[in-house]
């Protein structure tokens, strides 16, 4: 009885929201008020980060590995755009619904390959679903475009109420409130026996399923949940850019998916959207100073991560917050690093 008293009470300490978190969102907030001519990047920051928020959920918390997870942002970046193109959803929110409704659809057949295997086999299995769905898309080109993608996308005002306007701004607030409606909803999944049994099963299948977990069957609903939350990414992307192409099930979207997360971190949520921050200003700063070669430098900044360590960068950022924190609140209260990647 003790143990399970424990349990519960690291649970809901676990799940208490800390002033780093409010503040992380307020910051997000002003940024969005205070920076009107940086709307359309954000918006490509705010839909990146839903998308490497979707495959944490499976490599930090459950240890599934995907080099494809951009079939599902290209399965709800196509269900929005067709629906748009031909009437079939008109309003947006419910489309977005409906995009993510069909990317779940395929993540729940594809689970079962997905979890027969370990890391190398899913892998592979992963990044050949992604070149079999692209590979579809090309073929039925009299559906998808083809090369040309869907042409002459026009979006519907949201509500009937909000039109999406040329300089991103109804993009941005609307792809922001999805976002954080959607980190509320996989907080409160991973602050659940549900995600401590997922946690259980990523540090040990064996004894996760020794002790009655039934292993399977978490890893087939959290592939399916990370497939919705990636079509809807893919469905934001249709509908702020009125584009839907094939580039959207490239593998060079799901390899910097990847990149994101090692920036940021994996299992702690955070650490997608701030590895989509990061990612996304590095990467416009390179471009700018060195447009061929922004590449080499973003493969620079990695190595510097792996040899440094997530953990010590962490402790040299939040040196001077931790600094100014001691001197108002007292020595004991300090931004901590995640526990996930102090260990």
């Amino acid at each position: 009885m003790t143990a399970l008293t424990d349990v519960s009470s690291h649970a809901i300490a676990s799940a208490r929201w800390r002033i780093g978190e409010i503040a992380f969102w307020v910051l997000v907030l002003a940024c969005a008020l205070l920076f009107p001519s940086r709307y359309l990047i954000m918006t490509d920051i705010v839909r990146l980060a839903l998308f490497a928020l979707s495959l944490d959920l499976i490599l930090g918390y459950a240890g599934i590995v995907s080099l494809g997870h951009a079939a599902f942002f290209g399965v709800g970046a196509y269900a929005a755009g067709l629906m748009a193109l031909h009437g079939i959803v008109n309003e947006p929110v419910i489309a977005l619904l409906v995009a993510g409704l069909v990317a779940a659809v395929v993540g729940f057949l594809t689970s079962f390959l997905v979890i027969r295997g370990v890391d190398l086999t899913r892998l592979m299995v992963t990044l050949g679903i992604a070149l079999l769905l692209e590979a579809l898309a090309e073929r039925f080109s009299n559906i998808t475009g083809g090369t040309d993608g869907l042409q002459g996308i026009e979006m519907q005002p949201i509500f009937g109420l909000f039109a999406f306007d040329m300089f991103g701004k109804t993009g941005l607030f609307y792809s922001l409130i999805v976002l954080f409606i959607l980190f509320l909803l996989a907080r409160r999944v991973v602050h659940s026996p549900f995600g401590l049994s997922l946690r259980a099963i990523r540090n040990n299948p064996l004894r996760a399923a020794a002790i009655g977990i039934p292993v399977n069957r978490r890893l087939i609903a959290v592939y399916t949940l990370a497939a919705f939350y990636a079509g809807i990414a893919g469905a934001l992307f249709t509908q702020t850019t009125a584009l839907a192409s094939l580039d959207v099930f490239a593998f060079e979207r799901s390899a910097d998916l990847m990149l994101v997360l090692v920036i940021g971190g994996t299992g702690y949520l955070y650490g997608g959207l701030i590895g989509a921050v990061v990612f996304k200003m590095l990467q416009e700063l390179f471009q700018t100073i060195t447009p061929q070669y922004w590449l080499f430098w973003i493969g620079l900044v990695l190595v510097v991560i792996v040899l440094v360590g997530r953990a010590r960068i962490h402790r040299w950022v939040l040196f001077v917050p931790n600094l100014v924190i001691r001197q108002f609140a007292g020595r004991k209260a300090v931004v901590a690093v995640p526990e996930s990647e102090a260990s």
